[in-house]
C-alpha cells in the first residue's frame, strides 16, 4: 500500500532536486527521505529520478507523476493550511516559546493587542528548539543559532545588559581599568548559572580574560536575581528592558555605565510554515516590541 507521505516526499525532491534539501524542509532526516523514495520507485516498478553528483533528474516516469500530483498534494495542504488558520467558531491559536523573562517583559503585556491566542512555553534554547522539531511551538524567541534541519532563523532584537547593584552600593571612581576589573573580581555577584553566560561574555569583550569572581548566589531566573539585587544580595549583570520600573521606584542602580554587553535574539520557525497567515501575524506583531 502506498504511503501518502512517499508522495509528499517526492513532490519535495522534485522541487529541490536535492534529498537533502527535501529533507531540511520537511524536518526529516536524509536516510528517511531516500527511503520514502525508494519505496515509492519500489511501488512504482521503476526509478522516477536520476542520481548525479549535483542533483536529482526526474525521468519520464517522474515527471508524469508529479504533474498528476502536484494539483492534489498542494491542493490538500492548502486545505489542511486553511482549517488550521481560519475557523468561524475560532479564534487562531498560536504556540510562542520564550524565555520567561523575555516573555513576561515583553510580550505578555502586549497580548491583549493580539488578535489570536497565545499558549505560550518557557525555557532555555535547546529546550523550545525541540518543541519547536516536535511541532508542539510554532515559534520561538531563541538567543541560539542552533543546527536543526528545517527550521529558519531571522534576527529579531538586540538585548542590552547593564551592571547593576543596590541602590545604595558604593562605587569607586577608577582612571585605570585594571583597577576597575579588580574591584569588579571582589563584589559579591550574583548569576543564573555557575558556568557564568552572559558574565564571562561581559569580561572577555571589556578586560579581555576569564572572570575571576566568586559567585554569592546562583538563582535560576533573572527576576529573582532582581529582587535578590534590590534586597542587598550583590550585583549582577541583566537586561535594560527589565529595569525601567526599579529604577523609577529607586530600587537599584546601574553601575559602570560605559560597561555593557549585547545579545542577539532571533524568531525560529520550521520552513515549511514560513507563509502561514498566523505565523506571518505574529511576526509581524512581535517585530514591533
Amino acid at each position: 500500500m502506498v504511503d501518502f507521505e512517499w508522495y509528499r516526499s517526492f513532490i519535495y525532491i522534485y522541487k529541490y532536486s536535492s534529498v537533502s534539501e527535501a529533507a531540511k524542509t520537511r524536518m526529516m532526516t536524509q536516510p528517511a527521505m531516500s527511503q520514502h523514495l525508494a519505496s515509492l520507485e519500489a511501488e512504482v516498478g521503476e526509478p522516477l529520478f536520476i542520481r548525479t553528483p549535483r542533483k536529482m533528474v526526474p525521468t519520464e516516469r517522474g515527471k508524469e507523476l508529479y504533474t498528476q500530483l502536484a494539483p492534489l498534494i498542494e491542493s490538500l495542504e492548502e486545505t489542511t493550511r486553511n482549517f488550521k488558520t481560519t475557523s468561524s467558531s475560532t479564534v487562531p491559536v498560536v504556540r510562542i516559546g520564550a524565555a520567561h523573562e523575555f516573555f513576561r517583559e515583553n510580550i505578555a503585556p502586549k497580548l491583549g493587542s493580539y488578535p489570536m491566542r497565545v499558549i505560550a512555553s518557557y525555557g532555555i534554547a535547546s529546550s523550545i528548539l525541540d518543541l519547536l522539531m516536535e511541532d508542539k511551538l510554532d515559534i520561538i524567541v531563541t538567543s541560539q543559532k542552533l543546527a536543526a534541519p528545517g527550521v529558519e532563523y531571522m534576527h529579531y532584537v538586540e538585548e542590552e545588559f547593564v551592571v547593576v547593584a543596590p541602590v545604595d552600593f558604593s562605587e569607586p571612581d577608577f582612571t585605570k581599568q585594571e583597577d576597575l576589573e579588580a574591584w569588579l573580581c571582589k563584589q559579591p555577584w550574583i548569576s543564573y548559572g555557575l558556568e557564568l553566560p552572559i558574565i564571562r561574555r561581559f569580561w572577555r569583550q571589556h578586560f579581555q580574560k576569564r572572570p575571576r569572581i566568586q559567585l554569592t548566589h546562583v538563582l535560576p531566573d533573572l527576576h529573582s536575581i532582581l529582587a535578590a539585587v534590590e534586597h542587598g544580595g550583590g550585583i549582577s549583570l541583566l537586561p535594560a528592558y527589565m529595569l525601567a520600573d526599579p529604577l523609577q521606584r529607586n530600587k537599584v542602580k546601574i553601575i559602570c555605565e560605559p560597561y555593557k554587553v549585547k545579545n542577539d535574539l532571533y524568531l525560529a520557525y520550521p520552513v515549511k510554515n514560513r507563509n502561514l497567515p498566523n505565523l506571518q501575524a505574529v511576526i509581524k506583531l512581535l517585530m514591533q516590541i
